[in-house]
Formats: structure tokens, sequence, C-alpha cells
């Protein structure tokens, strides 16, 4: 039911941000300055890998968790080359509106995955921040992790 909850809204937020957009004519499928390989608006080149995360928190903790990413752990998935896609929330109670934050990053591939978690894992900043951000306990309850294929008709790739 979580499940089938994130994908609907990972689907819904994503056709709301413009990735549903048709391209333009085929040979304008780049972004102006933009070389083939710097640009994500389109399919040229090889698929990336997405990963979707869900995290459930402690009571009480889901601002907590919000914050730390939104002061540090942002800015350390860039420096490690992890792509953020999107953040949301439930609007529902029921569905985890008070406990449950959805995400979606994406990767060149699952090698690239592997290192940039093993990098991003390892780095003091990250402990640092983990650390600071629990001391008044625990924020995380359980994650759950998905890696997603694009489609050949997803319009994000």
């Amino acid at each position: 039911m979580i499940r089938a909850l994130t994908l609907g809204l990972l689907l819904a937020a994503t056709a709301a941000s413009g990735f549903a957009a048709e391209p333009k004519a085929e040979k304008d499928k780049t972004v102006k300055g933009a070389t083939e390989e710097e640009c994500d608006c389109c399919d040229t080149g090889p698929a990336k890998v997405f990963e979707l995360r869900t995290y459930y928190t402690n009571e009480g903790k889901l601002n907590t968790l919000n914050a730390r990413f939104r002061d540090h752990t942002n800015r350390l998935f860039k420096k490690h080359g992890i792509t953020i896609v999107g953040f949301w929330t439930p609007q529902d109670k029921e569905k985890g509106k008070e406990d449950t934050l959805v995400y979606l990053i994406s990767f060149p591939s699952r090698e690239a995955a592997a290192a940039s978690w093993k990098a991003f894992q390892a780095d003091p900043e990250w402990h640092k921040a983990r650390d600071e951000s629990e001391k008044a306990g625990k924020i995380i309850k359980k994650v759950e992790s998905i890696y997603l294929d694009p489609t050949d008709y997803s319009p994000i790739k």
C-alpha cells in the first residue's frame, strides 16, 4: 500500500513539475547552451538509474529529518554525485503525513550509486550532521529503497 502510494506521489509530482512535457521538435532536444551530456531534458545518452527512498521516522522526528536534509544532507549529496530529483511527504495522516519522507535521486549507473553512497557514508561532515541531529534521539525508524529503471516511454530518463 505504501509502495503504491509512494509511486503514485512520484508520478504525480513529476508530471506536475513539467517532466511530462513532450519534447520539442527532434532537432531541438537540448537545453540552449548545454552539451548533450549536460542536458537532462531528453532521452539522449544512456538512461540513468533512479533510487526511490522512503524514510519512516520515529514519533515527532519528521521536522528534524527535514531540517537535516535542508541544512546538511542535500549539500553532501551533491558533493558525492547524488542527483536530487525531489522530496515529498504524504498529504493524508493515515498514509504517513506525520512520519514519512519520500525522495527520488538519480545516478549514472548502479556502480556510481554504490560509489556515491560509500563516499557519503564515510564523510566526516555527514557523521557530524547525523550525530548532532540525533542528540535528542534516533530519527529514523525504517528505510525502504528501490532502484528503478525508466521505461522506454518515460518522460524522465
